[in-house]
């Protein structure tokens, strides 16, 4: 068993992950034999779903323990209320030496702007919004500058500065930080810094520490260094599932996504040959097989240090990605499984089983939920993720559902695009809300997972599966009373 009473914390983030681009989730293709060894020595949730397919919105709701709905980030472009507490604020209020490096995206960050920072109570504070961001702020342009100079200035005779901030949005192909030598890529110093921040001498024994690293990979634009493009074959990789053609049966607005992506801000599906498509799964594969490099990179400097014993890990992405399912790429307010079911490994050795495996519905508030319960930190009552790690020794009763919100949460759309999705047990359904929430028809997907696990088949409209698509409605309606934030306390009878 560990010997501290408080553990240290470490999250590894991706950005943009689906569940399925890892060995460990049975991807017998891809290459990531370091994220495989901690799920070898951890538990992987098979499970586990995003708070929203958005970035900010997800993201909020892994740093409150709160529903996109209940903590008000539920867009991106939307800044976070100052008057909801951060847990790296919590844990460094509690004794924790708080670090952060890479993507934060808890507020806006568009045209280039330098993202609002909280009181979030981190000391090491290394924050880049992506590779290409033109914020003064980056701290990745700085390193790179200093530590890569030759790459740094072909960099800036490459860019361009009126559009850099969008410019990964927009592009169809990589940009050249995506390619260029892994030595000075993002990932690597994502990596370098956290291995930077395990290592420091000041901080004493017995003071615990909680770092998040944050990848941007495998986020678009689709590009990684060559050298590990070429570990992948464009007919060696899987195909899409599904294809445009499907579309005729799902709601209107997919087929919309399926020509143009973010609103029409950004290139389709439709704007790719199925070669293309292919070569840009072959790109995923390379950027998550960089990332699992640079994984290998700190866990090994986790213990090297001496703390892995003492140290709860939690690998996980804020997202997925639709890489060409269903004739769609990037992600919006689709919820299928390829862009809402994301990864989520976690490794504490005596206090989660090595080589465990859950089925159960889990989500990316249930990540607050285990550090706050793996520190002994009760400063955020209205936090509403349960123990990961007391689910994984079956010690505790487990909710019987997933709930993932998207709320015109990308690029906006007139009128806009509300999608609610409720899974419980095989089954899934997703509602594209109607009036009074916008003024759009009120349509649906219903899925039955067990029998179609590729989502191919819409049962919205199937007669035979009206008495399902009812019940499944019924209980969304009470798990969001359910998920209500009501943790103000009630002090009297009235």
């Amino acid at each position: 068993m560990p010997s501290r009473s408080r553990p240290n914390i470490l999250i590894i983030s991706t950005d943009q992950h689906r569940f399925d681009a890892l060995g460990c989730y049975g991807n017998e293709i891809i290459q990531t034999p370091a994220i495989d060894g901690l799920a070898a020595q951890g538990t992987v949730f098979e499970n586990c779903y995003a708070a929203s397919p958005m970035c900010s919105p997800s993201r909020a709701s892994l740093m409150t323990g709160l529903y996109p709905r209940n903590h008000g980030l539920w867009a991106n472009g939307v800044a976070m209320s100052d008057h909801h507490r951060l847990l790296s604020r919590a844990l460094a209020d509690d004794g924790y030496d708080c670090g952060l490096v890479g993507k934060f995206h808890l507020a806006p960050a568009d045209e280039g702007r330098t993202e609002h920072r909280f009181d979030d109570g981190f000391r090491m504070f290394e924050w880049a919004h992506d590779p290409v961001h033109p914020s003064p702020q980056n701290s990745y342009h700085r390193w790179l500058a200093e530590h890569h100079p030759e790459t740094w200035a072909e960099y800036q005779k490459t860019t361009r500065p009126a559009w850099d901030a969008e410019s990964g949005n927009q592009a169809r192909g990589a940009l050249f930080l995506d390619t260029v030598d892994p030595a000075a890529h993002y990932s690597t110093w994502v990596a370098n810094r956290a291995v930077d921040f395990l290592g420091e001498d000041e901080r004493s024994e017995d003071e615990p520490f909680f770092l998040i690293a944050n990848f941007f990979d495998p986020h678009h634009p689709f590009g990684a260094p060559e050298e590990y493009i070429r570990r992948y074959r464009p007919d060696g990789v899987p195909a899409p599932v599904g294809s445009p053609a499907e579309l005729t049966e799902k709601p209107e607005p997919q087929q919309g996504y399926s020509q143009t992506s973010y609103a029409g801000t950004a290139p389709g599906f439709q704007d790719y040959t199925a070669d293309e498509i292919q070569d840009l799964i072959v790109r995923y594969y390379a950027m998550v097989s960089l990332v699992d490099d640079q994984v290998a990179r700190i866990l090994a400097a986790l213990e090297k240090s001496g703390r892995a014993e003492d140290t709860l890990v939690v690998f996980t992405s804020d997202h997925g990605e639709m890489l060409g399912d269903h004739g769609m790429i990037l992600k919006g307010p689709m919820m299928y499984e390829g862009a809402v079911r994301i990864p989520l490994i976690l490794r504490w050795p005596g206090r989660i089983p090595a080589g465990g495996r859950a089925a159960d519905l889990v989500q990316t508030i249930d990540v607050h939920g285990t550090v706050l319960a793996a520190t002994g930190c009760r400063a955020m009552p209205g936090a509403q993720g349960g123990d990961l790690a007391a689910l994984a020794r079956g010690e505790t009763p487990w909710r019987d559902f997933a709930l993932v919100e998207y709320r015109d949460a990308g690029f906006p759309q007139d009128p806009p695009i509300h999608t609610t999705m409720l899974r419980r047990g095989d089954h899934k359904l997703v509602v594209w809300h109607g009036r009074p929430a916008s003024d759009r028809k009120l349509d649906g997907e219903l899925y039955d997972l067990a029998a179609d696990p590729g989502e191919q088949h819409n049962l919205w409209a199937d007669p035979a599966h009206a008495e399902l698509r009812h019940e499944l409605t019924d209980h969304l309606l009470d798990a969001l009373v359910a998920t209500e934030d009501r943790s103000r306390p009630r002090t009297s009878t009235w």
